[in-house]
């Protein structure tokens, strides 16, 4: 039977993690082995500067949390997974993906975005997603398309008027 306290300990461990899941906006299991210590050093760096976090447990300890949160990916917790937790629901995933196509090694598994369970295509669709800067300019340009159109079209009005 197992020493108490590395029960005691464990268990520390996956309310640790079933916590982090609860805060989260995003999680992703992606896996990460033939990433070198400096390859690794790079994505910690860049999920941070995201405002994300990159962690590795055991598989056996995140399914314990995801059960907890009532979440199943049992068929996806095969292998050692890392696991990136974000307040922001999309920035993790577009570390991540950038990273991926850089470093072949690492692999975007399974999700979870906003409560729901997001496949490898559907994280993939995400990370196609413009930043929310980029998002701003968008919408930005389309407001500001409305009265330059307008000033344009009353000043062909006016020299139409001046001809006549």
């Amino acid at each position: 039977m197992a020493n108490q306290k590395i029960i005691e300990k464990k268990q520390t461990i996956v309310e640790e993690i079933a916590g982090k899941m609860k805060e989260a906006a995003s999680i992703v299991f992606f896996e990460y082995r033939g990433l070198t210590v400096t390859e690794t050093n790079e994505l910690r760096r860049k999920l941070r500067e995201s405002g994300s976090e990159y962690k590795v447990y055991k598989n056996t300890l995140a399914q314990r949390a995801l059960n907890e949160i009532n979440i199943n990916l049992d068929d996806e917790m095969n292998g050692p997974k890392a696991i990136a937790f974000s307040s922001d629901a999309i920035a993790p995933i577009k570390v991540l993906s950038d990273f991926a196509k850089e470093h072949q090694a690492l692999e975007l598994k399974v999700g979870i975005v906003d409560g729901e369970v997001a496949d490898s295509k559907m994280l993939a669709s995400l990370a196609a997603i413009p930043s929310r800067e980029g998002l701003l300019t968008m919408f930005a340009s389309g407001l500001l398309a409305i009265p330059k159109d307008f000033a344009i079209c009353l000043d062909l009005h006016s020299k139409n008027l001046e001809e006549n």
